[in-house]
């Protein structure tokens, strides 16, 4: 975990600066960015990557997913929320056993480095196993309990649900794998009861946890909760106490004038998923009027039942489009979209501290762009590049801890036939429901 990236054509460091160096030298060291273009490279460490025709960059953070729905890519076509709901919740049911939620998280996981991805936070089914297989594969994978009033499909009572909660640190602490904050995930205010929440904050104070959950992704939502409590989702949230702790809003498309006042005098930071939020015809969140109400908000994929894939390229290119849409070409800021899916990203979560940017003392999460492509020549405004012009097959290399979990495209904790072999298996189970879903 200790080496040395020399002549790298380019560092886009995402700092405060927005640095961008040329022909330039980072040292890291135990899994720590040591110094960056220093006067005299350490003789002590030998490994020498070469960064010629390389961009590198911090690794993209995804601040909202379901990793483990990579099993069901393209199962619930052509359907708003409520259908994609009533399609995935079925197949789920019918094979989402602990195995499979490993499994498939393995694949997204997978996935999501090979496209530059290095940290996601995830909300799934059996966090324990998601998290086992994520870390199998070397991804930083930030996740925590689901919290729903009813069994669900992993048949836990809510008094399961909350002795999982008390016991997730421990779990956590013996799983192992790169630092990441406790989380607990219930759901959202429509499959949550306000007493359920408030016990959910009340456990979260308790063992210092962060919370994330759906927040205002459709208008029907806001709705049928405003119909049950005579509040907005984010008010709900407010008064059961699930503000009092740092907070990450999944979607928050279609949040009001208050709503966004709420949120930012909490602190609570948003995961826009623009490309999944269009694909369901659940709206388009205003990116740029949240940020310039001093709101944190990081970019996410959602699941790939409803996006379809984990690829934070297209999630970039998208932001910036809907920004363009609903204020003007003129608004777009590439280097402002491009911080969206790092250090933005890293502060929704809770972890800017650590990864986010290429920053002396920051954990060595980095990717390296293949400068080489036809795409990608000649380079004159470097942000515009990433977020118009690249894409996940440009990602060549990737370390996370300074661990390099992807070289030349392949992924290196794995063995990439034989989880594709495991997963064609698995997903036969459900070829008697595959009828009509399409």
């Amino acid at each position: 975990m200790s080496f040395i990236i020399k002549n790298a054509s380019y560092v886009y460091t995402v700092d405060d600066q927005d640095c961008v160096l040329e022909n330039a030298t980072i040292v890291i060291r135990d899994g720590v960015i040591e110094s960056i273009n220093p006067a005299n490279v350490p003789a002590d460490i030998t490994e020498i990557y070469d960064g010629k025709d390389r961009l590198i960059m911090p690794g993209l953070i995804n601040t909202h997913s379901h990793l483990a729905m990579a099993l069901l890519r393209g199962w619930a076509e052509s359907v708003n929320l409520d259908g994609f709901l009533e399609r995935v919740w079925a197949a789920e049911g019918a094979i989402m056993d602990k195995p499979t939620s490993a499994l498939g998280t393995e694949l997204g996981a997978a996935e999501a480095i090979q496209g530059g991805t290095t940290t996601v936070l995830d909300m799934y089914l059996n966090p324990d196993a998601t998290h086992a297989a994520a870390v199998k594969v070397g991804l930083r994978h930030v996740t925590g309990p689901i919290f729903f009033d009813f069994p669900g499909l992993d048949g836990m009572e809510w008094s399961q649900r909350i002795a999982f909660g008390e016991a997730w640190p421990t779990v956590l602490k013996n799983i192992g794998g790169p630092e990441i904050p406790i989380y607990f995930m219930p759901h959202s205010t429509y499959t949550d009861s306000p007493e359920h929440l408030h016990e959910v904050a009340q456990l979260a104070k308790k063992v210092n946890a962060r919370i994330n959950l759906h927040v205002s992704e459709t208008m029907n939502e806001n709705q049928a909760v405003n119909e049950k409590y005579q509040k907005s989702p984010t008010q709900v949230c407010e008064d059961t106490g699930i503000l009092d702790v740092p907070v990450v809003f999944g979607h928050g498309v279609h949040l009001s004038e208050d709503d966004i006042a709420i949120v930012h005098s909490h602190g609570t930071s948003i995961g826009h998923c623009p490309g999944s939020n269009l694909k369901l015809g659940s709206g388009v969140a205003d990116y740029l009027h949240y940020i310039s109400r001093g709101v944190t908000v990081g970019l996410g994929t959602d699941g790939c039942s409803s996006s379809n894939d984990l690829d934070m390229w297209s999630v970039m290119r998208i932001a910036a489009h809907m920004v363009a849409l609903k204020h003007s070409p003129a608004d777009v800021q590439p280097a402002q979209i491009v911080r969206a899916a790092t250090i933005d990203g890293a502060r929704a979560i809770g972890i800017d501290h650590l990864v986010g940017s290429i920053t002396v003392g920051k954990r060595a999460d980095l990717i390296a762009i293949d400068l080489t492509a036809l795409h990608l020549t000649p380079i004159h405004n470097l942000a515009a590049l990433l977020v118009f012009a690249a894409g996940r097959s440009d990602v060549i290399d990737a370390w996370v801890d300074g661990d390099k979990v992807l070289e030349s495209r392949k992924v290196t904790h794995i063995d990439e036939p034989d989880l594709r072999k495991r997963v064609l298996e698995r997903v036969r189970a459900l070829a008697d429901l595959k009828v009509g879903t399409n």
